[in-house]
């Protein structure tokens, strides 16, 4: 039997994932910037149901969410996914683990804020995250010293590439990581949602 090919091999994803609670501009940035130096054929935005660390009250529904992120993005290699909500996923790593099963031809890089690698060590069974895919990490106001003295980072440290290797990181075997110490944008989503009133009546309205 021939095998079934999928639209998405032999291609490089950047995996954003997040609430995009909301969404903003700062997350295009550091997509743009993954698709331009890491040379990605695309970046997924993967909106989350909900973070297991966070209160469920402070999300605005999912629907908002795909749609704000939809409009925030607004580029034709930035895609937006509810895939860990259609697939009853809640976890990072098993949300890696069954992306790279669906798409075993596919090289994934797991994008992510320095605020995230600074608390990585807290994130259920990060240590496999590390070992499955390449991690890109965008430095964010205020967190470049815990993330880098974080202990996920010091763990990971003889894998650490230099950004000037940044477009083949998705070809390198994991764990494998790179740090982009430039702010690209210091806007944040929970600045946005302290003082955006439009986004504060989308919670009210839960």
């Amino acid at each position: 039997m021939r095998a079934t090919r999928n639209l998405f091999d032999g291609l490089t994803i950047g995996l954003l994932g997040g609430s995009f609670n909301p969404p903003h501009d700062g997350h295009r940035q550091i997509s743009l910037t993954g698709l331009q130096r890491m040379n990605l054929d695309y970046v997924w935005w993967l909106v989350t149901p909900g973070n297991p660390q966070k209160r469920g009250a402070d999300y605005a529904s999912l629907e908002a969410r795909m749609v704000a992120a939809r409009n925030c993005a607004s580029h034709p290699r930035i895609l937006i996914s509810d895939y860990e909500a259609r697939h009853g996923l809640t976890y990072t790593a098993n949300t890696i683990r069954s992306l790279k099963s669906r798409f075993p031809k596919t090289r994934f890089v797991w994008m992510m804020g320095a605020d995230n690698l600074a608390g990585f060590h807290t994130w259920q069974d990060w240590r496999l995250i590390a070992a499955n895919v390449p991690l890109a990490v965008f430095n964010r106001p205020g967190h470049t010293i815990a993330c880098l003295r974080s202990p996920a980072a010091q763990t990971m440290d003889q894998y650490r590439h230099p950004v000037e290797a940044a477009a083949r990181l998705a070809h390198l075997s994991a764990p494998a990581w790179i740090y982009f110490p430039h702010i690209y944008n210091e806007m944040s989503s929970t600045a946005i949602r302290q003082s955006n009133q439009d986004w504060k009546a989308l919670l009210a309205s839960r």
